[in-house]
Parts: structure tokens; sequence; C-alpha cells
């Protein structure tokens, strides 16, 4: 039977929801529930409770008896005007840097800690790469999460600093004055780069789309391959060409509010 104090008190219930359903989509695959319990702090029973008032709504599934997100989030996902307005002005950009680098190109926007990918088009040039449309990865790892931290409100990356910056590839910024003074000189130059940061042998150049006088950053693109095989330089071009000639369309670009 569900405690009293859970029974009567539906924005705990909501938070309870949410800890489960974020805990769930920030896994590269699937997670068990009682890990589940462990890494949101609630109790086996409340996590069970609600994990399977969640499954028949399609909003988590169980798979060999653990959890992944359920068809429903993604059937959401395609509904999201944000994403597909993003991916109907960039693409034709997106296009011409795969054609002109011979690389895979990465749209993403920034969520909370993470980057979360909206449009990849891949390169038959470059080896598979684990990123994935709807997929999340630590923004202080990605030459896209630190374009879009370098023009975001320095609150943004203290707030990921004090969250601990994990490592993820070989080369990834663990070290916050470092990350400061990346972000800094990113700022001041418009492009990003990364070797091995988010993973071995990679590489990746990114731009911010900044928006309104106050060059907010709404999106980022990338290019990313091979780390010994990259023109970094041709790719630092191309880029900030695709992004300049989108400034121009930025107004269109719907924005949303800060998620930290």
């Amino acid at each position: 039977m569900p405690h009293p104090a859970e029974k009567d008190n539906p924005i705990a219930m909501v938070d309870r929801i949410a800890a489960i359903i974020n805990c769930v989509a920030e896994q590269s695959s699937a997670i068990s529930m009682s890990e589940v319990a462990r890494r949101t702090g609630l109790p086996k029973s409340t996590t069970s409770r609600i994990v399977h008032s969640l499954l028949p709504h399609g909003l988590l599934e169980i798979v060999d008896d653990e959890l992944v997100l359920g068809l429903r989030f993604f059937e959401l996902g395609e509904l999201a005007s944000r994403p597909r307005t993003l991916r109907r002005l960039t693409y034709a950009h997106m296009e011409g840097l795969r054609r002109v680098t011979g690389n895979s190109v990465h749209l993403a926007v920034l969520d909370g800690r993470h980057v979360v990918y909206i449009e990849i088009l891949r390169s038959r040039a470059t080896p598979a790469l684990p990123s994935r449309v709807g997929g999340r990865v630590p923004a202080h790892a990605t030459a896209v999460g630190k374009a879009l931290l370098a023009f975001s409100p320095p609150e943004v990356t203290e707030r990921i600093i004090e969250g601990g910056l994990e490592a993820i590839g070989p080369r990834t910024i663990t070290d916050p004055d470092r990350l400061r003074a990346a972000l800094w000189r990113i700022r001041a130059s418009g492009i990003a780069t990364e070797q091995e940061e988010s993973g071995r042998d990679s590489a990746c150049v990114a731009a911010p789309i900044l928006v309104g006088e106050s060059h907010e950053p709404i999106a980022a693109i990338s290019v990313s391959g091979v780390a010994a095989e990259m023109d970094i330089a041709g790719c630092e071009r191309a880029v900030r060409s695709a992004v300049d000639a989108l400034r121009e369309q930025a107004a269109l670009l719907p924005r949303r509010g800060r998620t930290m």
C-alpha cells in the first residue's frame, strides 16, 4: 500500500515518476529496477509500484527483466516541434557539411548536464560512432556541448562543475579550471574542438547557432570523425561558414526555457 504522504502529495509523486524516467533515459542500455531504486534513492517497493503503473502507458518497457524507455516516448519525440523545426532549417547546411568534409554531422541541444542529439547525418567514410538521435552525452565531454556551454550563462557551467566532471574518453577535461579556460577560448573564437574527449580515436569540430543580441545558443552543429584522419582546420572553416549562414535564419528557430 502507498504511504499516506505519497498518496496525498501529487507533486511528490510527479517528482518520483520524473526521477525514475530520467534515470532510465540517461542509460545507453537497459537498467535493472533495483539499480534505478539505488540511483534515485527511492525504496524498491515505491520504484516497483511506479514502474508497473507506467508500463501500460508505454512510457517504460521491460526487456529481459530490465527497463528501457517505452515506444510512447519516441512517438512523443517525433511530435515535438522544436527538434522538428531545427532539423528542417539546418538540414541543408548539415548535408553540405557532410559533403564538403566527408565526415558525420551532428545537431545537438543542451539539456541540463547533457547534450541531446536531434539529428545525425552519417558519412560512409567515417566509422560507426556511438552517438544516436535522442542520445545523451555529458556536455563537458563533447565539442557541441562545450560550444553551447561557452555561450551559456556562467552559472550553467558552474552547476555542471559542481556535479563532477566525469571522464568519458581518454582526454576528457575533468579539471574545473581547464574547462573554464577552454570555454573562454571557445567564446573568443566561436569554434569548439575536441580530440578523444568523448571517445577513443574520435575528433570533433563544433559551433553554436546563436540568436538575438544576447547571442543565446539554441543548438550546435558539429563535424565528427577519426582523429588521425580529420582535417581539423578545413572542418573549422566549413563549420564556421555553415553557422554564419544559419544566423540569418536564427530568428525563425524556436526557443525554450533553460533546464538548469
